[in-house]
Parts: C-alpha cells; structure tokens; sequence
C-alpha cells in the first residue's frame, strides 16, 4: 500500500492516504521500533503521518485474540512510550503513539476492563522533562469503545488526539437495522402479504437499500456523538 501511495504521490504531489497504521505490538519493543523507522523515512518524503502501537491492546480483533495476555503487557511504561519519541522525532514529527493503558478491543461489563487515563499524563510528563516540552506526544487511545465519558476527557485532555471505536460504531450500524426490522416486522415475513392485506407486496421494506440506508442513519449518528465527546465538532469553521 505504501508504494501506492509513492506511486500516487510521485504523479499528483500527495498520497493516496493521510496516514497509516502499523501494529508491530506482538514484536519485541526494539524490533517494533526499529521497522517503524524504516517506515517513517519513506513517509515522510510523502507527507504522511505514521500511527505505531507500544504495549498490548487486550481482546479479540481480526482473529487475534490477546484476552488471555499478560496483564503487565496491557500496559506500557513511561521509558516505553519515550523509547518511542526519542527513536522517531528526529525523522519527522508526523507519528502517532498509541500507547497501552488497560486498553480492550470490544465492549465489556463495567470493572471487567481496568483503563488507567492517568497512565497518558505520566507519559506526557516523562517526555516533557526530557525534552523540555510541553505535551510533545500525540497519543492514539485503542479500544475506546464502551468507555465512559470521564475516561475520555481524561484522555484528550492528557494529549489523545484519536480514539477508536470499532465496535461502538458496529453496534450502532447493526441498531439500525433492528429497530427497522421490530418497527416494520409485519411487512418482512415474506415478499408478499403484510398487516394491510395477504396480496400487498413487501418489496419496498426488505430492499437492501431502504435498511442500509436505517443502518448508515444510525452510525453517521453515533460518529457525530463520538466527535463531540472528542471535541472534534465545528473545526472547519474555526
């Protein structure tokens, strides 16, 4: 993909894409470093800004399943996160550190998950003193979804500046599509015949595009939720 977008860059002046993401979190911190450097180098002549991970998300994502790991591993240290800085600021300052605080893909029962914000203003700290700069890390929150609203105040406030929600954002697609069918299960049992006669057809209801379209209605609602609690609303204007 990242020659893609060397390709693209090459003929138009810009990638195909603002950013990209590499998880290396299962490799040993050093070697996980090590590549993103390398990645770095080339994004950089292109503009285009890396998002690395440090530490372990906990949960189950894309058939990896890290429910059962290390608990120490779900959360990164202070000198973890500065490893990181220290080894890709001189390249470009276009990277992102998503950064391991009791993260958790998917959603769970209150008190299952054990996220500790206050882990993001020690890194902060750390960093500040050592380069003497205030606030220098640009920190991702992973596994956001099913967070409770102090959690993410804390987090902006301790420098996040995105934060993902998968799941949220699945549920709230598939909510759309439930509360059309409860709403309209009379007219969805078969193609033809529905409360208001046996002959009456039925295909203006289970046509794809009149569910999706509840479903896409649901989710661009919960993004728009999602941004004002991130304080990403009306910037365009400003």
């Amino acid at each position: 993909m990242l020659e893609a977008d060397e390709a693209y860059f090459k003929e138009h002046g810009e990638p195909l894409f603002s950013s990209h993401m590499l998880d290396l979190s299962e490799e040993p911190d050093d070697e996980n470093i090590s590549i993103c450097k390398k990645y770095l180098e080339r994004m950089k002549a292109i503009n285009q800004i890396l998002e690395m991970e440090i530490g372990i998300t906990g949960g189950v994502e894309d058939g990896v399943d890290n429910s059962g790991v290390d608990k120490d591993k779900l959360y990164s240290t202070p000198e973890d996160v500065f490893e990181v800085h220290e080894a890709l600021s001189p390249i470009s300052e276009k990277f992102t550190i998503a950064a391991a605080f009791g993260n958790v893909h998917g959603v769970y029962k209150p008190g299952n998950v054990k996220l500790r914000p206050e882990l993001l203003v020690d890194y902060q700290k750390f960093a500040a003193e050592k380069t003497g700069k205030e606030m220098p890390l640009f920190l991702v929150f992973h596994g956001g979804s099913g967070s409770e609203m102090h959690e993410i105040e804390a987090a902006v406030e301790a420098g996040v500046v995105k934060m993902n929600v998968d799941t949220d954002t699945q549920w709230a697609y598939w909510e759309g599509v439930l509360k059309f069918y409860k709403a309209k299960e009379g007219y969805l049992q078969g193609q033809i015949g529905n409360p208001e006669g046996e002959d009456k057809p039925n295909k203006s209801y289970y046509d794809p595009r009149k569910w999706l379209r509840e479903a896409e209605g649901t989710m661009v609602a919960r993004v728009a939720e999602q941004c004002k609690m991130l304080r990403n609303t009306d910037k365009c204007a400003k």
